[in-house]
């Protein structure tokens, strides 16, 4: 894969070539779960948005102009397919069990039991917090903290200035922060 650039392997796979889409699959999809697994809250869920996102993407790779990077381009369909399902079902579910079903907290095993369920109960109540937030404040959370883009990157992926970024950032940095107190 290092030997063969992204556009090289989305102009074959628009020329039928169903292992270069593969390939790009395989350089994304990762990424793209663990994303949509903190925005989700689930894993499960994560899995079937990341699968229906690549089969758009698929669907609609000739509409993709390459004039952004291909995981933006991506994750904005992942990010719109979670919110399309997320309103079909409107049911909540309890955040304990998604966060037990998500498995997105790792598990050192090297710590003491003790510290283990510390960590456990501050994840748990980052998520509880997390999931309280609007979909915009929470997406721009788990772009920034969770996938580790910087602002310009969460900018191209939003179409929003980085201006806007860094507001948007601020006032969902500050509603987490009240949210975790609350629940503290």
């Amino acid at each position: 894969m290092p030997d063969i650039d992204e556009s090289q392997l989305i102009d074959a796979s628009l020329q039928g070539n169903s292992a270069a889409f593969g390939q790009l699959v395989q350089i994304h999809q990762n990424r793209l779960f663990n994303a949509m697994a903190h925005f989700c809250g689930n894993a499960t869920e994560a899995e079937d948005v990341v699968q229906e996102a690549f089969v758009q993407a698929y669907l609609k790779l000739a509409k993709f102009q390459q004039n952004s990077q291909f995981y933006t381009w991506l994750y904005r369909i992942a990010f719109n397919t979670a919110i399309s399902r997320k309103r079909r079902k409107r049911v909540e579910a309890s955040v304990d069990k998604n966060r037990e079903a998500s498995g997105v907290e790792p598990v050192d095993e090297g710590d003491a039991p003790g510290d283990q369920m510390i960590r456990e109960e501050q994840a748990a109540q980052v998520h509880r917090a997390l999931a309280t937030l609007s979909d915009e404040h929470r997406e721009i959370l788990v772009l920034r903290e969770m996938d580790g883009c910087d602002y310009e990157q969460i900018a191209e992926t939003l179409d929003i200035n980085v201006g806007t970024v860094r507001s948007r950032l601020h006032r969902a940095r500050m509603q987490l922060k009240e949210r975790l107190q609350e629940l503290g």
